[in-house]
């Protein structure tokens, strides 16, 4: 069966299912923290995880300030800081842990305000931790999502029309990145809706057809 997709029919990522021990919670969480609306969707966790489960959500927004306000939001919403806001070479920001586990981070290139502060933020992408990136890279092109920029062990996918960009990196890399150890075991806690349907990478991340 081919399940290869052209990405110019629909888009690459739809939403994203977060599995959770207290569905409720969860739900309530995210709501309250960053406002995605049916962006991301909570679940039932099916399997027991422990650890890195491979992947982090980031909010990319325009200015300091904003970064400051989405981590405040996610700080009173329940969150708990993994790596405390800083600035550095490319940019402002930091990362943060959801209640049910998922890791935020909250970034911005820009380096000085241009308005007044806002809990508010440009785009969503989901970075994928994969052992063989070039291995990933490859069962993503050949199902039809086309690289973007592609450098050492780092990935971006060109996701047009997409609500939630797509990357890779180096797994190890990336959990250095958040800010957390590399190790981690058992389910990722993921599902990816989207134009790919019901596959799953040759890290295990799983997708299923788009809800909508």
């Amino acid at each position: 069966m081919n399940t290869k997709t052209n990405p110019t029919t629909a888009p690459a990522i739809d939403s994203i299912v977060i599995q959770a021990d207290d569905v409720a919670a969860a739900e309530r969480f995210h709501a309250a923290a960053f406002g995605l609306g049916d962006r991301l969707r909570v679940q039932p966790a099916e399997a027991a995880s422990s650890g890195f489960r491979g992947f982090t959500l980031s909010l990319i927004a325009a200015q300091p300030g904003d970064v400051d306000a989405l981590v405040r939001s996610a700080l009173d919403a329940g969150a708990v800081v993994v790596k405390p806001l800083a600035k550095s070479l490319w940019g402002y920001g930091g990362t943060v842990q959801a209640p049910d586990g998922t890791i935020w981070k909250v970034a911005t290139s820009a380096k000085k305000d241009a308005r007044p502060a806002a809990a508010v933020f440009d785009r969503v992408v989901l970075l994928l931790g994969a052992e063989d990136v070039a291995a990933s890279k490859r069962f993503y092109t050949e199902h039809g999502i086309a690289v973007g920029k592609s450098f050492g062990s780092y990935v971006e996918f060109e996701t047009p029309g997409s609500r939630i960009g797509l990357g890779l990196y180096k797994r190890r890399a990336l959990a250095k990145d958040a800010g957390v150890p590399a190790e981690g075991s058992g389910s990722h806690r993921l599902v990816i809706a989207g134009a790919l349907g019901a596959v799953a990478d040759p890290d295990g991340f799983a997708w299923e057809a788009s809800a909508r």
